[in-house]
């Protein structure tokens, strides 16, 4: 069973951090993290987490991680990670940074809708870093059905 794991900010993103083995890599901001919880012995493992930062009113940067497996994308994981920024921010946008040989990530940035908005050249040790994009109004995810949880608790 998977579960969501909110308000624990510190934890997410330490989690976050040691997957892309980078120590401080993501400002201060707010993480959404997915457990997998063993229902034989009720313990949670963090396997996926998502990260919002540099919120400024219209637009937060969005960073994901996760254990490497896709057992983790759910899409109640992927309806929050969306509907947060875009309702609950209220941000026209997402942006995301991919390093331009990181193809694994590009493919999956584009699979969320993301678009590439520019390239700035040079900006990482394995050469240019590629910005996406995604706004409101071309996100999918937001056309899914909440999960019952966020119903019972929208006004």
């Amino acid at each position: 069973m998977k579960s969501l794991l909110f308000g624990h900010d510190t934890v997410v993103r330490a989690f976050m951090e040691r997957l892309v083995d980078t120590p401080g890599a993501f400002s201060e901001g707010r993480g959404v993290g997915l457990v997998e919880i063993d229902e034989a012995t009720n313990e949670g493992e963090l396997i996926a987490g998502c990260w919002f930062e540099k919120w400024n009113g219209v637009n937060v940067h969005m960073h994901i991680a996760a254990k490497p497996d896709r057992k983790w994308m759910t899409r109640e994981f992927l309806w929050y990670c969306f509907h947060y920024p875009f309702v609950e921010l209220g941000c026209a946008r997402v942006t995301g940074y991919v390093e331009a040989q990181n193809f694994d990530a590009r493919r999956f940035d584009e699979h969320l809708g993301f678009e590439v908005e520019a390239t700035l050249k040079g900006a990482a040790p394995t050469g240019d870093v590629l910005v996406y994009v995604l706004w409101r109004d071309k996100c999918r995810w937001l056309k899914l059905r909440p999960p019952k949880w966020a119903q019972q608790t929208e006004h």
